[in-house]
């Protein structure tokens, strides 16, 4: 069985990491550069960088800013934010990062999948999909740092997205994200079924959240933010947890 990734993620608005709840009352909570030294150096497996203002000012990722964390790091780094053609993707893996993230753009142009899938390979292409749930207990797909609210539904959209060559599936709950109360579980294991991995998002708040999540049949990695910024916990205790609950993890 393959190991199960623990991978940090900096939101970063002007420069600096950001966190809030549900994708408001954002706080700083440091330098993207440092944070991103540390959880290298604490045995995260991956790095994700989200410029999650980008798509909403209308400008590309700060390439200066991806050129400065992929220098300080060993270890895979996904960068995403503004990313709307094949040329700004090039720009963001020449300047240091290993794998794309597209989300807005790509509901607005689903054919952009395929075109960097094609040049790149799919393994390049994280499609990212933050949904949230209505009380008619539909996920509908938003864009735009969830600001935007789509007729798209999630299961559908991630199933087209596998189709036109995302390599995985990166997914945020938005009802969920920043409270620290869990995962919803029940969304993992329907997006298991997919041909490609899945990374869950929105919702650790602790190391048992992480190891549900990553239960057989579930996500094969878990993106974290507050609990790491916060020190709530570190990704050696968050690891050593699901090493006693025989989650296979690379310690």
């Amino acid at each position: 069985m393959l190991a199960k990734r623990i991978i940090p993620c900096l939101d970063v608005k002007e420069g600096r990491t950001v966190k809030g709840i549900n994708f408001e009352g954002l706080r700083d909570v440091g330098d993207p550069v440092e944070l991103g030294r540390r959880y290298a150096a604490e045995g995260a497996d991956e790095l994700v960088y989200l410029d999650i203002s980008a798509s909403r000012e209308g400008r590309s990722t700060f390439l200066e800013l991806v050129g400065r964390v992929a220098a300080e790091l060993n270890i895979p780094f996904t960068v995403g934010g503004g990313i709307s053609t094949l040329q700004h993707a090039a720009l963001l893996l020449d300047a240091g990062a290993d794998k794309i993230s597209i989300n807005s753009a790509a509901v607005a142009n689903p054919d952009l999948i395929s075109e960097i899938a094609e040049v790149y390979g799919r393994q390049f292409v994280v499609v990212a999909i933050d949904a949230r749930q209505g009380e008619d207990g539909v996920w509908r797909v938003t864009t735009h740092g969830g600001s935007r609210l789509t007729d798209l539904e999630l299961f559908s959209w991630a199933e087209e997205a596998c189709r036109r060559g995302a390599g995985e599936i990166l997914f945020t709950s938005m009802n969920h994200d920043g409270t620290g109360n869990g995962y919803p579980l029940e969304v993992y294991e329907r997006l298991a079924k997919l041909p490609v991995p899945v990374i869950a998002s929105g919702g650790a708040g602790n190391a048992s959240h992480i190891a549900d999540v990553l239960e057989p049949g579930r996500a094969d990695a878990a993106l974290a933010a507050s609990i790491f910024h916060y020190g709530t916990l570190s990704i050696g205790e968050v690891k050593k947890v699901l090493a006693e609950r025989n989650i296979p993890v690379r310690l």
